[in-house]
């Protein structure tokens, strides 16, 4: 699109939404914020300019126009921990790489599975479900754990935004590592910070969700997904290479070359298991994720695996930190001022009065593609999930169905946006898939996986009983 028209469409629709006059019940600051975080967004779809850039420029009329006030509102998501998570496992990634620790595991990965582009795919998602049970972040496991192996396959197949191989093999890798942690952090009570949220919320209204109930209805459809989504990035985005007849002899080759582990990957072996140990149980110490990142970090500093200067020159971390922090923010405030408040409301009296079933599918579609409006599984949750599940009771919809299934749409819905959670940030800052195609595969995922989960979902849980 051309710049000069990339900038102006936004512009222009900024302008006709602070026209509007502010709904009754909103806070007029509310609507404000969302007349600037809607051009927001849309600058970063039309791409006019880089991505930072217009974050940077939304924040700045936030400032100017008074709708937050910079030091003290404007730039507090450029201390979240969440955001800060998203730059550290970027370094992680990198000592990661530079120990070649990576090329060794994406070539043990590429001699198991490298005869076709599909079976890797398949093999990363298989890694994803194993991981996801035991690592209650979705973006520890597909910042920390998963982008530096699939990042790694991706270069030692030849395939690179840099050079403009990217849809070779890595674009698809890409999309199927993350559609796989949507889905795994659906299937598991521990796969996501949402869940045991929501579990608690669920509880404030009479409904136990336990791990074993949540994992058992989520079982048949997280399975369905697990096979078929994969499949369909595969057809509506599919790789240059499917087939890759050299890729276990070249595997194999490399790892004799490189013959055994060198120190600098020993000491990045020990410091990933750490990782992966305290991303594990670390919260049960009081440990937080984004501690335990940095942490790590330290580490790999202190080992000198990593050098100031690799931290300082991992251009796509800081590129990420600065558009995130800013949707994160903005995000922040719509709840904060009243906006998703006042959505909620409207969506629950527009469908009072209808039956259970058609009420509550209505409910759980609005709260699905809401999240367009988010840049956080856990925003999205704290701020939504007890209101829409009150509404789905009050309509007469069988709790634990309601309160499971508002559940595992809180993983499912960040298939949508490249800045939907950190997990989407982390991976789309790899720069395999531009904005455009990430957000259409993302709606045509979010069908199939609405298809597979009230369809199949739905049969399954009438079996157990749940409705």
């Amino acid at each position: 699109m051309n710049k000069a028209l990339g900038l102006l469409i936004p512009v222009l629709v900024g302008i006709g939404l602070w026209l509007i006059p502010v709904p009754n019940g909103l806070d007029p600051k509310g609507w404000q914020l969302f007349s600037i975080f809607v051009p927001t967004i849309l600058g970063i779809v039309f791409k006019p300019l880089p991505m930072g850039a217009i974050a940077l420029l939304g924040l700045l009329v936030t400032t100017l126009t008074g709708v937050l006030d910079l030091a003290n509102e404007g730039l507090t998501g450029f201390s979240s921990p969440v955001i800060w998570l998203i730059v550290y496992v970027f370094f992680i990634a990198r000592g990661v790489i530079k120990s070649q620790l990576g090329i060794r595991i994406a070539y043990l990965f590429v001699r198991l599975l490298g005869r076709r582009t599909l079976g890797l795919g398949y093999g990363i998602v298989l890694t994803e479900l194993i991981i996801a049970p035991v690592v209650p972040s979705n973006s520890a496991r597909a910042g920390g754990v998963m982008f530096p192996i699939l990042k790694a396959i991706a270069e030692s197949l030849g395939s690179n935004p840099v050079d403009g191989t990217e849809k070779k093999v890595g674009s698809f890798l890409t999309q199927v590592c993350y559609q796989g942690n949507v889905i795994t952090s659906a299937m598991f009570l521990t796969a996501m910070a949402a869940n045991p949220m929501a579990q608690a919320i669920a509880a404030k209204q009479g409904i136990i969700i336990t791990w074993a109930n949540w994992f058992l209805a989520a079982l048949i459809p997280g399975i369905l997904s697990i096979f078929i989504i994969p499949l369909v990035i595969y057809f509506i985005y599919p790789p240059q290479e499917k087939k890759l007849p050299e890729a276990v002899t070249i595997a194999k080759r490399k790892l004799n070359e490189m013959g055994p582990m060198s120190s600098s990957e020993l000491t990045m072996s020990g410091i990933f298991c750490f990782l992966l140990f305290s991303w594990m149980f670390g919260e049960y110490w009081g440990i937080s994720s984004t501690t335990t990142a940095l942490i790590g970090l330290c580490l790999l500093l202190l080992t000198n695996v990593l050098t100031w200067k690799d931290v300082l020159n991992e251009h796509e971390a800081w590129h990420t930190f600065c558009w995130m922090a800013v949707l994160v923010m903005m995000s922040t405030y719509l709840e904060k001022f009243g906006f998703i408040d006042w959505f909620s409301n409207s969506m629950s009296r527009f469908v009072q009065g209808w039956s259970w079933y058609y009420a509550f599918s209505a409910l759980t579609l609005i709260y699905f593609y809401s999240h367009y409006f988010f840049a956080s599984n856990t925003a999205h949750v704290s701020s939504m999930y007890a209101a829409f599940l009150a509404v789905c009771l009050s309509v007469g919809t069988p709790p634990l169905l309601a309160a499971l299934c508002l559940g595992f749409f809180s993983s499912l819905f960040s298939s949508t946006t490249h800045y939907a959670n950190s997990a989407a940030a982390v991976l789309f800052g790899t720069n395999y898939v531009p904005i455009s195609a990430w957000w259409g595969i993302g709606l045509v995922v979010s069908f199939i996986n609405l298809a597979i989960w009230f369809g199949a979902g739905g049969i399954w849980w009438k079996i157990l009983g749940i409705w």
